[in-house]
């Protein structure tokens, strides 16, 4: 390992985003420093807490296999991946986000998406098809689908593990329990290093160029009511609770340009009895994601989401959003024989908060859902659902018809039971507004103009992602972010 004396790129976080910048900044020849404000047994940022799935663009089983080099010719022969393209990935973003994300920004996601995918295989990360999320067997073959496809080993500890152990070996230096309170320019405005608060109390470092990755603020309730609204105080966060809004408020604090959705930010249903912050041994399997195979909803038995609107990919991102805004901030995924199958292995974790029943009237009353109120629900769902041919592998267009709000895809009657209730809440994983970069990663300025030294990835960015997201593109976003800020960073540093 390298000294961490005046090194030549310091990188805040720990995460996934920062991880990469060191990577890449590595590779580039710079002395780096990694600061991770957790300590060793808590590392990780929010990265440790993700199931690992990435999405990037690819056209077919080809582009996939440098990937998964140990794929045998049987596996191959048995799956379907399809493709999806860069211009599908271009669009998704852009549909999702009502069209405001930044152009240039989703545009370099896309096109790096494999090239970064590819560059985090050569580094050493270790990938594997999503077989146990994102694929189901239709027609005797096992089908990937809503363009999100391939993890890293291990899920979100696997990818954290993997990059931390990488960083070692490649010659980069790690500092835990060591947070960057703020950063320190000349009078030319330009990066010269950065404070530090330790074990020891507070002390400057220098160095070339800061790369901060060091998350959003999902974890800091002042600011998530201050930004997010009302009520937001009252939500569980999924991941770290380090993610504090530091490198966001340092960089400001200088004169850096705000951007993006500060009032949005990824929320999905959790575990009702989930902690207030992740927990290390569930990660993310406090999340329930299967919702699209049967209905939800709150404590007076009523609808009100359309669970079938897209896949699941599309939609679970903002809809712990329509959660938090439910009577007591509950609500309740309720499922029959005929999809138990379907449903993801965080379905069946001890600690889940599971009713199952084998009438509608005992359901409720487990669930503390209103009896009447869930009856007539349910009777009126399984009266609105109309014929056709029923594919989880795609949009299906089985809906139902005369209720509000509808069900467009997946439409099943709830009437084969025992039936199956799980109560979840609001679970937020990270927001949305932050830092304005260009497209070398460098932060700007208030004026649109780089602040020398200085640049962002991950989290922290704002302008990528409004109103919601699509599933794996945040991790993909701080990797390709990431390696573009620690390679600028790298190369701005060997200009000094």
């Amino acid at each position: 390992m390298t000294s961490d004396v005046n090194p030549d790129v310091v990188v805040v976080g720990g995460g996934n985003a920062a991880l990469s910048a060191a990577l890449a900044a590595i590779e580039q020849g710079a002395n780096v420093l990694v600061l991770e404000k957790a300590p060793e047994y808590l590392r990780g940022g929010n990265s440790y807490f993700t199931g690992g799935l990435f999405r990037f663009a690819y056209d077919g089983l080809e582009d996939l296999l440098p990937l998964l080099p140990d794929m045998s010719e049987d596996e191959k022969s048995g799956i379907d991946v399809g493709s999806y393209t860069e211009s599908a990935f271009y669009e998704d973003i852009m549909r999702v986000t009502e069209g405001l994300s930044d152009a240039q920004l989703v545009q370099t996601l896309v096109s790096q998406s494999l090239p970064t995918m590819r560059w985090l295989g050569e580094q050493g990360v270790p990938w594997i098809l999503a077989y146990g999320r994102q694929a189901f067997r239709h027609d005797g073959v096992l089908r990937f689908w809503g363009g999100l496809i391939v993890e890293a080993v291990g899920g979100g500890k696997g990818l954290s593990d993997s990059q931390f152990e990488l960083v070692n070996q490649k010659g980069g230096a790690i500092r835990y329990g060591a947070k960057a309170s703020g950063l320190i320019t000349n009078r030319r405005g330009e990066i010269t290093g950065l404070t530090i608060r330790d074990e020891n109390g507070f002390h400057d470092l220098e160095c070339d160029s800061v790369v901060l990755a060091c998350g959003g603020f999902e974890a800091n309730s002042e600011m998530r009511t201050r930004y997010l609204g009302p009520g937001w105080e009252l939500a569980k966060v999924r991941g770290t609770q380090f993610n504090t809004g530091d490198g966001i408020k340092m960089a400001l604090d200088i004169g850096a340009q705000s951007f993006g959705h500060w009032s949005g930010c990824h929320a999905v249903a959790w575990d009702l009895n989930a902690p207030p912050t992740g927990d290390r041994n569930i990660a993310d399997l406090f999340q329930k994601h299967s919702y699209p195979f049967g209905i939800i909803v709150n404590v007076d038995g009523e609808r009100f989401v359309d669970e079938g609107a897209d896949f699941r990919n599309y939609t679970y991102a903002k809809y712990g959003r329509e959660i938090l805004f439910q009577p007591q901030r509950a609500a309740f995924q309720i499922f029959d024989q005929k999809t138990k199958h379907l449903l993801r292995d965080e379905y069946d974790i001890p600690q889940v908060s599971k009713v199952e029943a084998n009438t509608i009237e005992a359901l409720a009353d487990g669930l503390s859902i209103d009896r009447e109120g869930l009856v007539n629900t349910v009777r009126q769902f399984n009266d609105a659902v109309q014929d056709g041919d029923y594919n989880p592998t795609a949009l299906d267009g089985k809906h139902t018809l005369g209720i509000e709000p509808p069900k467009s895809n997946w439409a099943l009657p709830i009437d084969s039971p025992p039936y199956m209730g799980y109560a979840v809440t609001c679970g937020i994983t990270f927001t949305f507004g932050g830092l304005k970069i260009n497209e070398t990663g460098r932060v700007m300025d208030t004026e649109d103009a780089p602040i020398p030294g200085l640049y962002a990835a991950g989290e922290l960015v704002g302008g990528l992602f409004y109103h919601n997201y699509p599933g794996g593109s945040g991790l993909m976003a701080g990797a390709v972010f990431g390696k573009i800020a620690g390679e600028s960073a790298a190369r701005y540093a060997n200009t000094r």
